[in-house]
């Protein structure tokens, strides 16, 4: 083998950045300062506390004023999963009621509604149509006297399906916006929701942080005790480097919202005429790309088996996925896709696939060809 036939063997593609993305390198050097001179705890009075609370309620300004809040509305959390639990717990009550959502939200709501439902809750989910769209029409006649909550995302994890999530009057509503926030516009109080969640790392910012928008006035029950911050809705020393690398990924991602979703939509089509060779194939999610971000795309491969294909593209150095990193573990079939209602051989042969504006279109090639050279192989030992 020739140096550069070794060079492209070694040669590998990242296409899961619904999974993760990596951190830009001037929001790393956003957040050096806080790892270093600038560590103090923000909830100290003397001036090094000072100086991090200073900057703590810098980037707490900034997400707000970029995400249509208000500062006091902006909950910091390790992550949107925190952020989901609290928006879902917090917000239900105590006393059992009826809670509306849907099957094809992240994994993190899906196991907060079954903890609700363990504690007595009924839990609703509305209809989902064959491209992946919540149908939410039905859901006024869904609302009862007893709802307490309903909580819709508004882009979908698996096949980027862009959720028309409804006005309620009256009612609270939560929304995971985790995979929304740098790939459409989001403003929280046009959405006119109760709650919203959001993370850092889906937006090439940091692990570890994201938050929770809530509505002034709107009672929240805390999941954690045993301090003041944040209101006393999630107590705690608030991590000032993350915030700070959070705000700058989210100034970032909005910034260049138009620019980058419009090269996302150019690698899209790049990668999917690249994958035309692999035919039979079929793309799961809306036909009419307005109704779906092109960050994210979900192609079954019939005749090869999800799981077999998703180790055998590792091999060939393309990194995907079968679902949300959360659920990926799982041998299960989608309940994304499941909910959808697709046939059983589309259901157990689905690869998500996601892209960044970061993705050149060598990139894309290389890894389409790789993808359709794995697909023919396994397809010619019986899927596996």
């Amino acid at each position: 083998m020739d140096m550069l036939s070794q060079d492209r063997a070694m040669s590998r593609f990242y296409l899961d950045y619904s999974a993760t993305t990596p951190v830009l390198p001037e929001i790393i050097d956003a957040m050096r300062p806080y790892w270093g001179d600038t560590f103090g705890n923000p909830a100290s009075a003397h001036w090094t506390g000072r100086k991090a609370r200073q900057a703590l309620e810098d980037a707490r300004e900034q997400i707000a004023a970029l995400l249509g809040a208000y500062p006091d509305e902006l909950i910091f959390t390790s992550g949107a999963t925190e952020a989901n639990n609290l928006a879902i717990f917090g917000l239900a009550d105590d006393m059992p009621g009826h809670v509306i959502s849907s099957a094809i939200e992240h994994p993190c709501v899906i196991g907060a509604l079954d903890q609700l439902a363990a504690r007595g809750f009924e839990i609703e989910h509305l209809p989902v149509n064959r491209e992946g769209l919540v149908e939410f029409a039905t859901l006024p006649e869904s609302i009862r006297p007893d709802t307490r909550l309903v909580s819709a995302m508004r882009v979908n994890h698996e096949t980027g399906a862009v959720q028309n999530v409804p006005k309620v009057e009256r009612y609270r509503v939560h929304c995971d916006a985790a995979q929304a926030v740098g790939k459409i516009p989001v403003q929280f109080h046009a959405m006119n929701v109760t709650a919203m969640t959001i993370s850092a790392h889906k937006i090439h910012g940091p692990k570890g942080i994201g938050a929770l928008l809530l509505r002034r006035g709107v009672k929240l029950r805390p999941m954690f005790f045993g301090g003041h911050q944040q209101q006393g809705h999630r107590p705690g020393t608030e991590p000032v480097a993350l915030a700070v690398g959070m705000a700058k990924s989210v100034e970032i991602a909005v910034r260049n919202l138009e620019s980058n979703t419009r090269q996302v939509h150019k690698i899209r089509e790049r990668f999917l005429s690249g994958l035309s060779p692999a035919a039979p194939m079929c793309v799961n999610g809306p036909s009419d790309i307005a109704w779906a971000v092109p960050h994210i795309i979900n192609v079954s491969f019939p005749g090869c088996r999800a799981d077999a294909l998703l180790m055998a593209l590792d091999l060939a150095g393309v990194s995907c996925s079968t679902g949300s990193a959360c659920s990926s573990g799982s041998l299960l079939p989608s309940p994304v896709l499941k909910a959808m209602g697709v046939p059983d051989e589309v259901l157990r042969s689905a690869m998500r696939f996601s892209f960044s504006h970061l993705t050149s279109d060598s990139e894309i090639d290389e890894a389409a060809e790789r993808i359709v050279s794995t697909v023919r192989r396994l397809r010619d030992h019986g899927g596996n």
